[in-house]
């Protein structure tokens, strides 16, 4: 067997002290997590945070910085993931777009909110990327390349 880890993307939008959260259904239960999910097949790590975003939430965001990259391994089934955590801002809402499967909720949370509910988190990866953010870490967006076979291109 093969291991590999899992790349994901996760955006943290800040608003007047709130973050913009989804509730969505796993396995345990409903949990807290930023809009969130998988890379794709052919897209830019850019692009996924774009659609995840709008997926998950109905808002259309436009990356601002890169916040961090984080690993972990779920102490639950052994899975890795790498997650790149992305600011950005909002600046249209589709309010009548259906929400990805699983998602219950778009809602707007403090750090005290999170802090006050950490088993509600769907990783630890949740609360690191919100301090991060909060300790103003930010990296330009042309930290953040992909490369084809052809041409390179800021994503």
């Amino acid at each position: 067997m093969t291991w590999f880890p899992h790349v994901t993307v996760a955006a943290v939008i800040e608003n007047d002290g709130r973050f913009l959260m989804v509730e969505e259904e796993v396995s345990a239960g409903l949990v807290y997590n930023q809009p969130a999910g998988h890379l794709e097949d052919g897209e830019s790590l850019i692009e996924a945070v774009i659609r995840e975003t709008l997926e998950e939430t109905a808002w259309r965001m436009r990356p601002t910085a890169l916040i961090g990259l984080h690993q972990w391994t779920s102490s639950q089934d052994g899975d890795t993931f790498l997650r790149l955590c992305f600011s950005g801002t909002l600046y249209a809402h589709e309010p009548q777009r259906r929400l990805d499967t699983g998602i219950h909720r778009v809602l707007w949370l403090s750090r005290d909110d999170l802090v006050a509910q950490p088993a509600r988190h769907r990783s630890p990866m949740v609360m690191r990327a919100v301090d991060d953010y909060l300790a103003g870490r930010r990296l330009p967006l042309d930290f953040v390349t992909c490369i084809s076979d052809s041409v390179t291109t800021k994503s």
